[in-house]
């Protein structure tokens, strides 16, 4: 007697051919993994991806995404999580315990400063910032039980580029006991070359340049030693995270252009910066590493090829922060939203003294500005009618 039709579509014999391929990669889906052998079920080694075991663990799809990711990084290793957020917290969880410390510099990610002040701090583990562009401020916050240090190029908002192998080299002798983690967001893989500067691991907001439609949330850890990878895995794995197949698909899709789309944004960037220092009073300076006069410059010129596509605008002390403000409300092209890397110019209003602890040195309302795609003179008519109502 033949199978039910309900047990027949569930278990057909038909297989298809294995010998496909497309530019497209392949997209799995999966929680359940088959196992031929109860043997390769209690045998099978997800963590360095010679095997699928569970969904959470891997597929085809997110095992390709990630050796990608590793060769735009320049890593061996790299592990997928569901937003850049959550790939910093995977490292700080990972790497951290009761009585450890933490360094942060001051202009870091905001983020990154609420997590270790309150679910860090909570769990028995400390935190302390420093001034990037001075080294000797780093020195004086290691110690022995400084565990991790972060770094961030450039400065979230403000764009501080600081001399990375410095910064580096402080922490390799006072404390080396300490792994070295770099928010590598800004450059994308593509404007320096990370862990040639002699950082362990980097994370990445793949949300922003790598996906660079604005639709997807998703994170990256990388790094090229084996060790340091296993336990950021397991800490990863106990969490739970995962990411969805289409959204791994589309990350696959979007970085081919990857490079095409960074340099024209960066391209766009800069041809905005120069016009803005030309617009004072009204903007006091502009803040963009590859601008001249901008904090860290030469280490931008000494460390990168490439500079992204944010910028942001010091306004005079005189303009109040309701006026910078309803200069960002009366922007046309530019919309009003968090993130970057996509193809919509994005504007948003800050003020220095509410995001530093250790003093801005910025009197006057920030408005940063992400460059999308949009054509570059339509975005300086924009600003430059919005200056004119300021």
């Amino acid at each position: 007697m033949s199978p039910d039709k309900s047990t027949e579509l569930i278990h057909h014999p038909y297989h298809a051919p294995a010998d496909f391929e497309s530019p497209a990669t392949g997209v799995h889906k999966a929680s359940t993994v088959f196992f031929p052998t109860v043997a390769a079920l209690r045998g099978r080694r997800w963590v360095d991806k010679s095997a699928y075991t569970y969904g959470l663990h891997g597929t085809p799809t997110t095992f390709t995404l990630e050796a990608r990711l590793a060769t735009l990084e320049g890593a061996k290793h790299v592990i997928l999580a569901p937003s850049g957020l959550s790939a910093l917290t995977v490292v700080n969880m990972a790497l951290l315990g009761s009585g450890d410390t933490m360094l942060l510099p001051d202009n870091v990610y905001n983020p990154s400063k609420d997590f270790a002040r309150h679910e860090m701090a909570q769990w028995g583990i400390g935190h302390r910032l420093y001034d990037p562009m001075r080294p000797e401020t780093l020195r004086a916050a290691l110690g022995p039980e400084v565990k991790l240090v972060w770094l961030e190029a450039p400065g979230s908002v403000t764009l501080e580029f600081p001399d990375i192998a410095a910064l580096v080299g402080t922490v390799r002798e006072a404390a080396p006991q300490a792994t070295i983690a770099l928010d590598n967001t800004w450059g994308a893989g593509l404007a320096f070359d990370a862990f040639d500067l002699g950082v362990d691991l980097t994370i990445h907001a793949l949300t922003k340049y790598p996906s660079g439609g604005g639709d997807v949330l998703m994170g990256s850890i990388a790094c090229r030693d084996d060790r340091l990878h296993e336990k950021l895995a397991w800490t990863h794995s106990r969490l739970g995270l995962g990411v969805g197949a289409n959204d791994a698909e589309t990350l696959l899709r979007a970085l081919p252009s990857l490079p095409l789309r960074y340099a024209t944004q960066d391209a766009s960037a800069r041809r905005v910066a120069q016009w803005a220092t030309q617009q004072a009073p009204r903007v006091r300076r502009v803040l963009h590493p590859a601008l001249p006069g901008s904090p860290g410059h030469d280490h931008w010129a000494a460390t990168c090829r490439a500079a992204a596509g944010l910028l942001t605008l010091e306004f005079d002390p005189a303009v109040t922060p309701a006026q910078a403000d309803a200069f960002v409300d009366g922007l046309r092209l530019f919309r009003i939203g968090w993130s970057w890397g996509g193809p919509v110019s994005l504007a948003v209003p800050y003020r220095a003294p509410l995001m530093r602890q250790l003093g801005s040195g910025y009197e006057g309302v920030l408005v940063r500005l992400c460059i999308g795609l949009e054509a570059t003179d339509d975005l300086i008519a924009d600003l430059a009618a919005g200056l004119e109502q300021l």
